[in-house]
């Protein structure tokens, strides 16, 4: 079954070294992503939380895509 709409995207890394370097790269460009790690998640399960909101604009939503795509 399909979950219930949310406006949190996860990206998973897999580490806690992933995701807190992934969220440190956001954060330089001025997108806060906080680094979710274990315990809160399990092992193997670290991610980067996205939170979208109603009142972006299309240049935020196109910041977030260009600093995800550097970060690759």
């Amino acid at each position: 079954s399909k979950g219930v709409p949310t406006p949190i995207i996860p990206i998973i890394t897999g580490t806690p070294s992933s995701a807190m370097a992934l969220a440190q790269h956001l954060r330089r460009r001025g997108l806060f992503a906080p680094a979710i790690r274990p315990p809160t998640v399990p092992q193997r399960a670290a991610r980067v939380r996205l939170t979208l909101r109603a009142d972006l604009e299309d240049h935020d939503v196109s910041a977030l895509i260009d600093a995800l795509r550097s970060h690759l």
